[in-house]
């Protein structure tokens, strides 16, 4: 059974909020996993998160008032734009994922002229690859060692994309890799 999710645009009165909304919370998968709150206070004031080339998204479930979820679009002037998907620790694992994405890609593909959408994530984040491949997101791109932690270790990153023509049909277009 799905949690019928809630997604609020951004505003840039919320500033605050999503400073400390992003600054009290562990974020392992990302290249700033405790992100303090001038780092985000930097990232709200540099844009990051609303204008032309981004737009931003509270997730809420229907029985909690507090935001579970953050989703940010990012590159919205790009021909492909990507995204960023943060839960709360307590609402991973919990198939949000899924409906996160299929949600954006409705929104996308539906509000937008843009003919795709693409995701990266690291190598070990097992479930964020899991959601893109039930979401029919193609893996396209596996990058060796270029995704830093905040102790410097390195991890692969892998990239996801989905077309528009395989949302509208329901179809997934694999990667050709031996095309050489």
């Amino acid at each position: 059974m799905h949690t019928q999710l809630k997604f609020v645009e951004y505003a840039p009165a919320d500033a605050e909020k999503l400073a400390q909304w992003i600054s009290q919370e562990e974020w392992p998968f990302h290249g700033s996993s405790r992100p303090g709150l001038e780092k985000v206070q930097k990232w709200i004031a540099d844009g990051d998160f609303e204008g032309d080339d981004n737009k931003t998204f509270w997730i809420y479930c229907p029985d909690q008032s507090a935001a579970v979820g953050l989703l940010a679009l990012h590159e919205l002037t790009d021909d492909t734009p990507i995204f960023d998907l943060r839960l709360k620790a307590g609402q991973r694992n919990r198939t949000l994922g899924r409906q996160i994405v299929n949600w954006l890609a409705e929104y996308v593909f539906t509000h937008t002229d843009k003919l795709r959408i693409e995701g990266h994530t690291r190598v070990d984040n097992l479930p964020m690859r899991k959601v893109f491949r039930a979401c029919g997101l193609v893996k396209e791109a596996h990058y060796r060692k270029c995704w830093p932690d905040s102790t410097g270790a390195r991890f692969d990153a892998i990239t996801y994309a989905i077309l528009k023509e395989d949302w509208l049909n329901g179809t997934i277009t694999p990667v050709n890799w031996h095309d050489e």
